[in-house]
């Protein structure tokens, strides 16, 4: 009794993963060692294991073909396992592997060596969804499906397959998990053959076996009732509603897109710095001083950034209203500076101002060997943090203080390219620019092969040429993965190598869940680079997740506001969810933020009524299809270059 009450005690409700390699026992001696011993490397280098591992959530269940894992945290944890399992068996074809999930009862047992193991019907049934599948299939039963059913982010992975009869007359209800590049999408064969039972004898043995029936019907007839009474006393409540609304002016009106969100006190934008040298060419050693203060500034999470992109339109050398400058970027302060090159020397100069009082609150100049232009950087951006009382966590102190290279001559290629690749989206010849930028970078590494962030440019560089079509071919796309690949291996921990991986990912393969798994990695250590947000809306809206896609876009354009390209994304965005007059709003904004690009002309909402784009396409559609998805929202991300 007592060893009873014991087992009793340990009963709880665990997600299980059962998995085996299908054909395992046609496989000789030596193969079925094989292929287990893949299967097992593959399982322990996914990161959903790792974490549950970690936290002592998990414990693994050796089936002979396969094994079972069992996750004592959330029900998500074997799927996103399932997902990443899925993800690197594409790569072995020659290892066919089926899985099946199901959330349930367990209970620890002791086995005939007196060890401890698992048991129950959260095992069986499990395992019962997974005998249903073929080699590559990722199936759920009903209850993890409807558990998953109700986060927007799963919804698209869904496929009910319905409810079959299976071993010892054993009932299960199977949805089928997959995606673009995960999972299977057919029918399983056995399903096709297997007893299937009708929707009616469904819902009528369902409605037998429910208690609740009549306690819900009472439900909705007092639901019922209530409808009713609202209905009969609306206009009363309508008409003193009016009332109080006319007497009362106090209640701030609804945001729009083009309302000013609130600024952040910590928020700075590091405008171009002024090059004071002679020599023209030190424009782009200017530049790449401006470029560094705000890269290292960036990485405060404390802080708020904005990008390179969107403080280039206010070059030095033109008159510059700081205030507006600062409404229109959405922050309270600004970081101007000048430099001086001339021979080995170098003079900096930098000052910060509070845009709302014109106050200037720190200042400094730094005359130094041109060799210690980078601790000068690293000295400007604590400096500035610690003036705007930023939070700095001894990776972020870490990752100011390290220079991008020894080399100056490499830097300054580096800070031509980038200039180059900053340009692109506007240029008639982008894809002379990209091939620029890839040899100069290529340069740059030949004199300082440790040069991580010009390994990062040149993947940008190699993906841009390949996913704009401008040079189409699998020897681009080999070029931009070996460039991922060598700044993994400088850097394996940084933000910047996880971020090239993701763009890599999604414009090589579009492997929107390895891109996504990557850009939760690089948004850790990236906190204001607008790029992680703005590719994270881009595969949300590819998977129909509107309302995401438009939350990450506008976060990204909260980090970049003048970007054109980001601002014509939330226009379509809008469009596909058909809220026209947000979409007219973010054009305006977005022709605003670039007067001399014609090409927000033919997409105003002004042309809406006649014979604009917009207005012919719907015209087509008869107001029905939003405007979304397919080649011309294709076209208009892959002119959205990506730049950092």
């Amino acid at each position: 009794m007592p060893d009873e009450q014991k087992t009793q005690l340990r009963l709880e409700i665990a997600h299980v993963l059962f998995m085996d390699i299908v054909g395992y026992s046609k496989l000789l001696i030596d193969e079925q060692s094989e292929a287990l011993q893949e299967l097992n490397q593959i399982v322990h280098k996914t990161d959903a294991v790792r974490a549950a591992e970690a936290a002592g959530q998990l414990i693994f269940l050796p089936t002979g073909d396969g094994m079972a894992l069992v996750f004592t945290g959330s029900v998500e944890e074997p799927v996103e396992c399932a997902l990443q399992i899925s993800q690197r068996l594409r790569a072995q074809p020659s290892l066919p592997v089926r899985m099946g999930i199901h959330s349930g009862p367990v209970h620890h047992v002791s086995d005939v060596n007196q060890r401890e193991n698992i048991a129950g019907a959260g095992i069986n049934i499990a395992q019962r969804v997974m005998d249903c599948g073929d080699a590559g299939h990722i199936l759920l039963s009903k209850r993890v499906a409807d558990d998953l059913a109700q986060y927007r982010r799963w919804q698209p992975y869904l496929h009910d397959l319905g409810d079959f009869e299976v071993k010892h007359g054993v009932v299960v209800s199977v949805v089928n998990l997959y995606a673009d590049v995960v999972g299977n999408p057919t029918q399983p064969a056995k399903l096709k053959q297997g007893k299937r039972l009708p929707q009616r004898a469904r819902v009528s043995e369902g409605a037998k076996r429910s208690p609740l029936l009549i306690p819900l019907l009472i439900a909705g007839l007092m639901l019922f009732t209530i409808v009713v009474l609202a209905i009969i006393f609306a206009p009363a409540i309508l008409k003193q509603s009016r009332a109080r609304e006319n007497t009362t002016s106090s209640s701030p009106p609804a945001p729009t897109p083009a309302s000013t969100p609130a600024i952040a006190e910590k928020s700075i934008a590091v405008l171009p710095f002024e090059n004071m040298s002679r020599d023209p060419d030190n424009a782009f050693f200017t530049d790449g001083v401006q470029d560094q203060v705000l890269t290292a500034l960036a990485k405060v999470a404390d802080l708020k950034v904005i990008s390179r992109t969107s403080v280039m339109q206010y070059k030095s050398g033109v008159a510059r209203n700081l205030r507006e400058i600062a409404q229109q970027l959405g922050v309270t302060h600004v970081l101007e500076g000048s430099v001086q090159r001339a021979g080995n020397k170098v003079r900096v100069n930098a000052q910060l101002i509070n845009a709302r009082t014109d106050a200037h609150e720190w200042a400094d100049n730094y005359d130094r060997p041109v060799d210690d232009v980078f601790a000068i950087q690293s000295e400007i951006a604590k400096a500035i943090a610690d003036q705007l009382q930023a939070k700095l966590s001894p990776k972020e102190k870490s990752a100011i203080e390290q220079a991008p290279t020894r080399d100056l001559v490499a830097f300054d290629l580096y800070s031509r390219a980038k200039s180059l690749m900053l340009t692109t989206s506007f240029s008639a010849i982008g894809g002379q620019n990209l091939r620029k930028a890839v040899d100069l970078l290529e340069q740059a590494l030949a004199r300082d092969p440790s040069f991580f962030l010009a390994q990062c440019q040149l993947a940008y560089a190699h993906d841009n040429l390949y996913f704009l079509g401008l040079d189409h071919t699998p020897a681009r796309l080999a070029a931009a993965q070996a460039a991922v690949e060598a700044a993994f291996r400088l850097q394996p921990d940084a933000g910047e190598a996880h971020l090239a991986r993701a763009e890599h990912l999604y414009r090589g393969y579009l492997d929107y869940d390895g891109a996504l798994a990557e850009l939760e990695i690089a948004r850790k250590s990236l906190p204001n680079d607008p790029r992680v947000f703005e590719l994270t809306g881009y595969i949300a809206r590819r998977r129909g997740q509107q309302e995401e896609a438009l939350r990450n876009l506008q976060r990204a354009v909260d980090l970049d506001p003048r970007n054109f390209f980001t601002l014509q994304q939330i226009a379509l965005s809008y469009a596909g969810l058909r809220r026209y007059s947000d979409e007219a709003a973010v054009l305006d904004r977005a022709r605003k933020s670039l007067p001399a690009f014609d090409r927000t002309r033919s997409l105003s909402h002004k042309s809406m009524p006649g014979t604009g784009p917009i207005a012919a396409t719907r015209r087509r559609s008869g107001g029905r299809r939003p405007l979304v998805a397919g080649e011309h929202e294709r076209q208009h991300e892959r002119r959205s270059i990506q730049r950092c």
